[in-house]
């Protein structure tokens, strides 16, 4: 008798997969290794943080998983799986498909590899790098760009809305904290047409932690990036690779709710 394969928690379910197998395999030709099996591989490395050759035995070889990933990434399959997951999950809660508030803030997540970029970021005392994202009022991430940790918020802002503008011409207001005020606020306007409303915590009081508006949601979209050992630390050589890193657990999340 075989012995069955191990399950794990990372594997997808029937529903989940027949939500995203259309845009993975548009021919639907035979394969020794099918491409769930391939997605489940990809989802164990983000949850786990295990090393591509590390790859347990129960899914493809690790090279197969890789080469996978590599053509998705080149392909842009990432962006429009989160894309259509989103809309699908946004409808599902009666919501409009396309979103148009977002909300920006940026993460510093510590270096776990000695040969990627990396600097310091003086306010958080943190060496590594810096997670710029928005996110719509539900939490699911629709922009992500990543860069070294020293660079200040209102500094990468321009180029994290030319990010957005490619996918979401909808948005017309964007919620950030105060690191976005001044003169970058006129100019986000004039280049992009997002009005960019920067919330303030109203006093000075000390005390319990209460939170700021909705700004609160991109907080509680880290920690979920944060519950991926693959993202709460950076173990990616290339920023670029970081950002698919990113989108994938975003996808993991979406796809949690089918």
């Amino acid at each position: 008798m075989t012995k069955p394969k191990q399950m794990y928690s990372t594997n997808l379910t029937d529903a989940q997969w027949n939500n995203i197998k259309d845009y993975l395999d548009s021919k639907n030709r035979r394969r020794k290794n099918s491409l769930r099996s391939v997605w489940n591989g990809l989802m164990y490395v983000v949850k786990t943080g295990c090393q591509w050759r590390m790859l347990p035995k129960e899914f493809p070889s690790w090279q197969l998983v890789y080469y996978y990933y590599r053509k998705w990434v080149e392909a842009e399959i990432f962006d429009m799986l989160l894309d259509k997951l989103r809309s699908k999950v946004r409808v599902k809660n009666g919501q409009g498909s396309r979103p148009t508030l977002g909300i920006m803030d940026s993460q510093t997540v510590r270096w776990g590899n000695n040969r990627s970029l990396k600097s310091y970021d003086g306010n958080k005392k943190i060496k590594g790098i810096k997670r710029h994202v928005v996110v719509d009022k539900n939490g699911f991430l629709l922009a992500v760009m990543v860069t070294v940790a020293h660079i200040h918020d209102s500094q990468a802002v321009i180029c994290l809305m030319r990010v957005l503008r490619e996918a979401f011409c909808s948005i017309r207001c964007v919620i950030a904290d105060g690191g976005y005020r001044g003169e970058v606020i006129a100019e986000v306007f004039k280049k992009f047409g997002y009005i960019l409303q920067v919330v303030l915590r109203k006093g000075n009081e000390k005390g319990d932690f209460k939170p700021i508006g909705k700004r609160w949601i991109v907080e509680r979209t880290f920690s979920w990036f944060d519950n991926d050992r693959r993202l709460c630390r950076n173990y990616e050589l290339l920023m670029e690779t970081a950002e698919e890193m990113t989108k994938l657990s975003a996808i993991k999340l979406l796809l949690n709710k089918f």
